[in-house]
């Protein structure tokens, strides 16, 4: 497994190098456009918590305004706070390329669970941390099942609390299922299947469900096709527990 990680390290800083010379310009484009439009520093830098615990800078092209008095961390679609320009960004994923800098500083990974803010992570139960582990990705499987997240939250009165009870528990437990035993074959299809979600949602959902389905046959995975509305955790202790008991 150490192995494999330093071989999946090497790949993605040596990918990262090549890809970010071929972003740039898009980056810089769209950084002239989000400063044109409220005359504040395009790149956001979201402080979150990295491998074995360890704080870092996560790279963004800004999406919303600049607001210190908002006190949540999740947002809907409908958040008055996002930019004009911030919603093509952010829907089109382009908000993230950035974030290969943090490939390249050794942060993160192209693939990995998604790191999360100081905040949240003090709310995980103890199977959560286990995720803290491993090093950090810009996708994972779970990224692209909730990559409507503020479409979930879009009518929520607490974009927190119900994060953390539709979402969280759900997608720490998928990453946690992928990643005990991943592989770099199946990395690289979580990076074709990220690039597919842009362009036909409900074929690639289906196909995480195979996937997933096909190793954990004993496990309700049917969130992963989103064809229903999601129901509220609201003891995420047993769920988690549950999981613990039959698998971990």
């Amino acid at each position: 497994m150490f192995r494999i990680s330093k071989i999946i390290d090497l790949l993605n800083f040596l990918i990262a190098f090549l890809l970010f010379i071929i972003v740039l310009p898009i980056i810089i484009i769209f950084s002239f456009l989000i400063y044109f439009e409220d005359k504040s520093n395009p790149i956001y830098l979201g402080k979150r918590v990295g491998k074995n615990f360890k704080n870092f800078n996560l790279f963004k092209l800004r999406s919303m305004k600049i607001n210190k008095e908002v006190g949540f961390q999740s947002t809907s679609v409908n958040d008055k706070r996002i930019l004009k320009i911030g919603r093509f960004i952010r829907s089109t994923k382009i908000d993230e390329l950035p974030q290969i800098l943090n490939i390249l500083l050794g942060n993160i990974n192209f693939v990995g669970p998604r790191p999360n803010v100081e905040d949240e992570v003090n709310k995980y139960v103890q199977l959560e941390l286990r995720l803290l582990n491993l090093k950090p990705g810009i996708t994972d499987f779970s990224s692209i099942i909730f990559s409507d997240e503020g479409q979930i939250l879009s009518n929520s009165k607490d974009p927190d609390l119900d994060y953390n009870l539709l979402i969280r528990p759900r997608k720490n437990i998928l990453a946690l299922l992928y990643f005990q035993d991943r592989s770099i074959l199946s990395d690289f299809y979580i990076i074709v299947l990220t690039v597919l979600n842009v362009f036909n949602r409900k074929l690639t959902l289906s196909l995480i469900y195979k996937f997933m389905k096909k190793k954990y046959r004993n496990h309700d995975l049917k969130f992963i096709l989103r064809d229903q509305d999601l129901i509220k955790i609201e003891n995420i202790d047993e769920y988690f527990k549950k999981y613990e008991d039959q698998l971990f």
